[in-house]
């Protein structure tokens, strides 16, 4: 019994790092920082390295999800061999047939122009290591969310943990800019001053963030609503007015705050992907959910609808169209600094010029019509393609879109509500940051990243953990095994 006290308590206390990480990862400018990633990283390895620890010493274990999680988990690990492949030294000859662009660069830093004998993929090898790490880093956070979260309450507890962490950057970005003291991250504010940008530098990475939040929040309450069939009309009228005085009623009113911060972004894309991604998933969760009452989903999109109305009178939704109204090509310098891309993706067509090493290469492709100086395109797309060449963007590719897939069969399938509602948040959440995509770069922030791979794991969870029957009937089958006895103590975390 001491044994299995100790095994559930080493769990329980990676579990709670793990959540006061995903609350930490936005607070420091985004971890866009290199203090501030480096201090991500270390919190991932470190977490990873007691739980393998703990799995060596037979007090953790794999889960039933992780196992189910394989085909994605083989994806992620060819995608973290495939850039270990971009930076490491290869014969010359090799990379000049793989990357001709890449090689030729490589001869102008030698003497006399003669080839070196070995050379990277990467034009920028460091760029590429140090992207590298970060990958990893994502990767394993992917993995401690699989392996953590095994139990519906943890599932509730990391949902709830990404929208208070939402409502958070919220609450500060809104009261900073309605106040008008402008302070980001202990200091301030030079940029983007009168709109919200919570602790992010830029109001666009805080717009993507609040998307993923939102989505999880709208997946909770979704979740809430509960299953109610075969109700007459003045029945679904006592439900509603019930659920309108519960405590339900407090994350109705967090994401409202949440969606307020979102309009006082200012950010076109932001606003549009939020808005796009909640109608467009609630189409298909119309369409998928054979279990859940139609009636209640139309309720929360009519509810948040009158949201969006109500918020936009008082906080300036209107600022915000007037800003798409006025957008045009010729005022926007992102269009030229994708359109200079193009050409830069197809001279690294099939290997990329190395992750990471966008600001190394942009320079030679920049013509007179962009200004000033451009660390990332702002479109992920792009980028990625640029930066890692078709063969990555399969990889990466292929693995949202499985998570995608997965997140519409665990609506599909899934009878259980709390299920249902995580699926509906993974698959709002990847439809909102893939549109977000096309005109920035929130993946290329940390803590977006992050929270985007988390987000992608609990599409796997939604489908493939275990429902609460069956987990019940795993512990009393397994009385006598003291594995099973680990699961068994204290479900509650």
């Amino acid at each position: 019994m001491h044994h299995s006290s100790k095994s559930h308590s080493a769990d329980r206390g990676i579990f709670i790092g793990f959540l006061v990480l995903m609350f930490w990862l936005p607070v420091p400018l985004g971890s866009n920082h290199a203090w501030a990633w480096a201090f991500m990283e270390v919190w991932i390895f470190g977490l990873s390295l007691v739980w393998l620890w703990g799995f060596l010493h037979g007090h953790v274990r794999l889960t039933s999800v992780f196992y189910k999680a394989k085909p994605i988990l083989i994806l992620l690990i060819l995608w973290l061999i495939y850039i270990g492949f971009q930076c490491f030294p290869l014969p010359y000859l090799l990379v000049e047939f793989l990357s001709p662009e890449a090689a030729h660069l490589q001869t102008l830093v030698t003497t006399e122009g003669s080839h070196p004998a070995t050379a990277t993929l990467s034009v920028d090898s460091h760029a590429t290591t140090v992207s590298l790490l970060k990958s990893i880093s994502y990767v394993l956070l992917f993995v401690l969310t699989l392996l953590l979260v095994k139990r519906r309450k943890r599932l509730r507890w990391l949902a709830y943990t990404l929208v208070f962490s939402g409502l958070f950057q919220a609450v500060y970005g809104s009261l900073m800019t309605l106040s008008g003291m402008e302070y980001g991250f202990f200091h301030e504010k030079i940029y983007y001053t009168e709109v919200a940008t919570g602790t992010f530098v830029n109001r666009n990475h805080l717009a993507g963030y609040l998307e993923m939040c939102l989505a999880v929040g709208i997946g909770l309450l979704i979740a809430q609503l509960g299953d109610s069939t075969n109700m007459t009309w003045r029945q679904h009228l006592r439900s509603v007015v019930a659920w309108l005085l519960s405590d339900k009623m407090r994350l109705r009113l967090y994401l409202v705050m949440m969606v307020i911060a979102l309009v006082l972004t200012r950010s076109r894309m932001g606003n549009t992907a939020f808005f796009a991604s909640m109608m467009v998933a609630g189409v298909i969760g119309l369409m998928l959910s054979r279990h859940a009452t139609r009636s209640t989903v139309i309720l929360l999109v009519s509810l948040i609808v009158i949201d969006i109305l109500i918020v936009g009178a008082w906080f300036g939704i209107d600022k915000v169209a007037q800003r798409l109204e006025q957008t045009s090509f010729v005022s926007e310098t992102r269009d030229e600094v994708d359109v200079h891309t193009l050409p830069y993706w197809q001279d690294y067509l099939l290997t990329g010029s190395g992750l990471g090493s966008f600001y190394t290469v942009f320079p030679r492709y920049r013509e007179s019509d962009v200004d000033g100086f451009f660390d990332h395109a702002h479109n992920d797309y792009l980028e990625f393609g640029a930066e890692t060449g078709i063969v990555g963007v399969l990889l990466v590719g292929s693995s949202v879109i499985f998570s995608l897939i997965v997140a519409l069969l665990a609506q599909y399938r899934r009878r259980e509500s709390l299920y249902r509602g995580v699926a509906f948040s993974a698959m709002m959440g990847i439809i909102a940051i893939m549109t977000h995509s096309f005109v920035d770069f929130n993946l290329q922030i940390p803590a977006n990243a992050a929270t985007f791979m988390v987000i992608l794991a609990m599409a796997w969870i939604a489908l493939f953990l275990p429902s609460h029957s069956k987990q019940r009937q795993r512990r009393s089958s397994a009385i006598g095994k003291s594995e099973n006895k680990n699961e068994g103590l204290n479900e509650g975390f």
